[in-house]
């Protein structure tokens, strides 16, 4: 048995960022057990998010962690790109070595943030049109924030895509290459080997199915019942849980 976890709406909540029921109890039986796991989210804020975690009491070591900011040096050829987010992320892509160009980019790189204006649209639509390649940092279809749920960047993506015949590349979930890089950290030899638990069907269990995967998917984040979305999908996961306590319990884990 192994693992690939998300963090949030599974570990912590979309609220406060704090742990959900079992969270905690979870990561320590995997460790106490010595499961083979590894955290995946499509974090793209902070380069210091797995420290984040640490101080809300998850005990995880640097192997078992991954989020698309590792690997978007490698993942994304270019440096002058037209980056938009959270000032925090756009802060973070300089960090790494990133120049925001908004004139003559070499690429287009998707964030989220809520405040995106129709202004920006129109100069990613123009990107686009004059044969700038698309990426997004995740393929999030929906996130939620508090008590409201917004278009995640699989979404956005999705929209400039049908505007401009341009097909986006991704650099964190549910892209292959990141749960092959993923996969590195586990040491597993295929995907088959792999249970993912998650709140994002779209965004994560859907991909990890196809690549032979087994999915659970929580009903402790984007969504609150599974009737929302897994009939419009035409999507089974293999287990359907509460929270990742119920799963922990279901699966042998706690």
């Amino acid at each position: 048995m192994k693992f690939f976890i998300d963090v949030q709406g599974t570990l912590i909540d979309d609220t406060h960022r704090l742990p959900l029921p079992g969270a905690i109890e979870f990561v320590d039986a995997l460790n106490k057990k010595a499961i083979p796991y590894v955290i995946i989210t499509n974090n793209t804020k902070q380069l210091d998010f797995l420290e984040y975690l640490r101080t809300l009491g998850f005990e995880i070591d640097d192997q078992n962690y991954i989020d698309p900011l590792q690997i978007l040096p490698e993942a994304m050829p270019y440096k002058r790109v037209a980056a938009y987010g959270l000032d925090q992320f756009l802060q973070t892509l300089q960090k790494l070595g990133f120049i925001l160009e908004y004139k003559d980019p070499e690429a287009v790189l998707l964030s989220v943030k809520r405040d995106y204006t129709f202004e920006e649209f129109a100069d990613i639509d123009e990107f686009l049109l004059l044969g700038k390649p698309l990426f997004g940092m995740h393929q999030t279809s929906l996130y939620a924030k508090g008590d409201r749920r917004y278009p995640g960047v699989g979404a956005l993506a999705a929209m400039f895509s049908f505007a401009t015949g341009v097909q986006p590349q991704f650099i964190g979930k549910p892209s292959e290459y990141f749960f092959k890089k993923a996969l590195e950290k586990i040491g597993a030899k295929n995907f088959k080997e792999i249970t993912i638990i998650s709140d994002d069907v779209q965004g994560d269990l859907m991909g990890a199915a196809k690549l032979g995967m087994r999915s659970v998917f929580v009903l402790s984040g984007k969504y609150k019942r599974a009737e929302e979305i897994l009939p419009k999908l035409g999507f089974t996961p293999d287990l359907v849980c509460r929270d990742i306590a119920e799963a922990g319990k279901k699966l042998g884990v706690l």
